[in-house]
């Protein structure tokens, strides 16, 4: 079974993509990818993984969004649960500039045989699709109070922010279940500033987008939230670990 993040460029910009598979009881990173665009992605996944192999992706935009304004169930349930660690979500609609491409992916997705999954049978393999936002994944895989503020602010700051994210990975993600063991050298190294610095985020986040759609494949319900439905769009979340202080979802 194969595991891929994708932190998708929802207008313009780059994309980063992971890639994982599961070796037993543990998983394993293949490699790393950056795309300057969403054809030359699915370019990729087709290279990536063959048309019956299974596998689920896990992207970071909405692709599903029935709505023709306002904002997803899903979106509110964010902003919900995980406001008060500034993780809540962009809010999306069909009015939305961004909206006619990313329906788009998930459309072409849906055509090489991956259905979303906001349910899923544990450890069955299959081809999956499934909206995952890294954020609110990592308050929970890494027990942080706030998140990573990687994404605006002085480039210094930002820096700082991915650097924490980084040694998170090395550090914490051996630990969990499913294990993936990582060295320094497997992930990208973080430049000063300027568009390598955004490519290595971009990494990082499909990072942490493959991981937690291998945890959801590997526990589905018992160890995971999914905010909303198939039907009014979906999040993926990974479920707060037995030692955090975290409300049951729906309370």
């Amino acid at each position: 079974m194969y595991f891929v993040g994708i932190d998708l460029g929802w207008q313009s910009g780059g994309s980063g993509v992971c890639l994982l598979q599961a070796q037993q009881e543990r998983l394993q990173l293949l490699s790393f990818h950056h795309c300057d665009s969403r054809a030359a992605v699915l370019t990729l996944l087709d290279q990536l993984i063959s048309p019956t192999a299974p596998a689920l992706i896990a992207v970071d935009a909405p692709t599903l969004i029935p709505n023709e304004t306002g904002m997803r169930e899903c979106d509110r349930l964010a902003h919900r649960y995980f406001g008060k660690y500034d993780a809540g979500c962009y809010p999306a609609n069909r009015g939305r500039p961004f909206a006619p491409a990313l329906l788009e992916f998930g459309l072409e997705l849906e055509s090489r045989g991956f259905r979303h999954a906001p349910q899923i049978m544990p450890q069955q393999a299959g081809r999956y699709q499934i909206e995952l936002f890294p954020h609110p994944a990592t308050i929970h895989l890494f027990r942080l109070s706030k998140i990573l503020k990687y994404k605006k602010g002085r480039i210094a700051e930002r820096r700082q922010a991915l650097a924490q994210l980084r040694t998170l990975q090395l550090d914490r993600l051996a630990k969990l279940t499913p294990s993936l063991a990582l060295r320094d050298s497997d992930l990208p190294k973080l430049p000063t500033g300027g568009k390598a610095l955004k490519a290595a985020e971009d990494q990082l986040d499909s990072l942490t987008c493959a991981y937690a759609g291998a945890h959801w494949w590997w526990w589905g319900l018992a160890r995971n939230w999914v905010l909303g439905d198939a039907a009014g769009g979906y999040i993926v979340v990974p479920a707060p670990y037995p030692d955090q202080v975290a409300p049951a979802l729906g309370e």
